[in-house]
């Protein structure tokens, strides 16, 4: 079965790939290996999702914020590779969380991003990852991902 295939089979659509708001591209391949930008929490309206875990955000709510980075993960992917087939395996997602300085939960937040590509990519979207905490992110958002991805020739 293809990605998308499975993207469609999950109910899931892609967002289109965001701009980089500075001065970087979204995506470098080098080495048999794509390495993607930090992507952040836009919601599904285009609007950032913005905020601080255990401050103004719950727990769910940065859940989902990881998420809709993994979508944009993936829009950004496939927009650098032509399909979301050449992947071979999710090496490693970071996370960074925007939390106030009392919330430990940076796993359970970054799971939102690593629960969906191991339900697109199935085995090959298990990945080693880190979850970090920081005061501050780009234009306030809750949540920032970027990955490593290795690629299919």
């Amino acid at each position: 079965m293809s990605i998308d295939s499975r993207l469609a089979e999950l109910g899931i659509t892609l967002p289109q790939p965001a701009a980089p708001v500075a001065s970087y591209v979204p995506a470098v391949e080098a080495n048999g290996l794509l390495h993607i930008s930090g992507q952040i929490s836009f919601a599904e309206d285009g609007s950032l999702i913005t905020g601080r875990l255990g401050e103004d955000v719950e727990l769910e709510a940065g859940q989902a914020a990881a998420r809709r980075c993994g979508l944009m993960l993936l829009a950004q992917i496939k927009a650098a590779l032509g399909s979301l087939d050449r992947v071979e395996r999710i090496v490693k997602l970071g996370v960074f969380v925007n939390s106030a300085g009392h919330f430990t939960d940076q796993p359970k937040v970054a799971n939102g991003a690593s629960d969906l590509m191991q339900q697109v990519f199935g085995d090959a979207g298990r990945h080693a990852r880190s979850a970090v905490g920081v005061p501050v992110l780009p234009l306030g958002v809750a949540v920032e991902v970027d990955a490593v991805v290795q690629v299919r020739a």
